[in-house]
């Protein structure tokens, strides 16, 4: 029958017992598949994490410039780890980069909170920060 109209024989689901099967065009078939595959895929919210480096001897003016990046990125709903590296004999000093770190958090507070504690990873300490919302 597909063959005296010029059309195909498609398989729409092959799971069922007996399958089920359409006579159709089978190029406009996979056309509209992918235009359905297309929206879901656009109506998908796709959560990033984004990265702020930060050093223990950042200056006040350089620590408010990333917490007006890590905002942009909040407000978007992504995640942000803060990552603080150590370099040399700064790793003596933990206690200094536990209170940028500190600070940074209380600088944005409002509008992220902590999604754990603060971590040490090699010569690293990290937090990754979540939107309120």
């Amino acid at each position: 029958m597909a063959r005296t109209k010029g059309l195909d024989l498609v398989e729409v689901s092959p799971l069922d017992e007996p399958p089920v099967c359409k006579i159709q065009d089978f190029g406009k078939y996979r056309y509209y598949q992918s235009k359905i595959e297309h929206r879901q895929k656009k109506m998908q919210k796709i959560h990033e994490i984004k990265e702020i480096r930060l050093s223990p001897r950042i200056g006040d003016h350089d620590m408010d410039v990333k917490v007006r990046h890590a905002r942009k990125f909040l407000e978007k709903g992504d995640r942000v780890k803060i990552n603080l590296m150590f370099r040399g004999r700064e790793i003596q000093h933990i206690d200094i980069g536990k209170e940028r770190l500190t600070l940074f958090i209380d600088k944005i507070k409002d509008i992220a909170i902590p999604d754990g504690e603060i971590k040490r990873q090699d010569k690293n300490l990290f937090v990754v920060l979540k939107p309120l919302t």
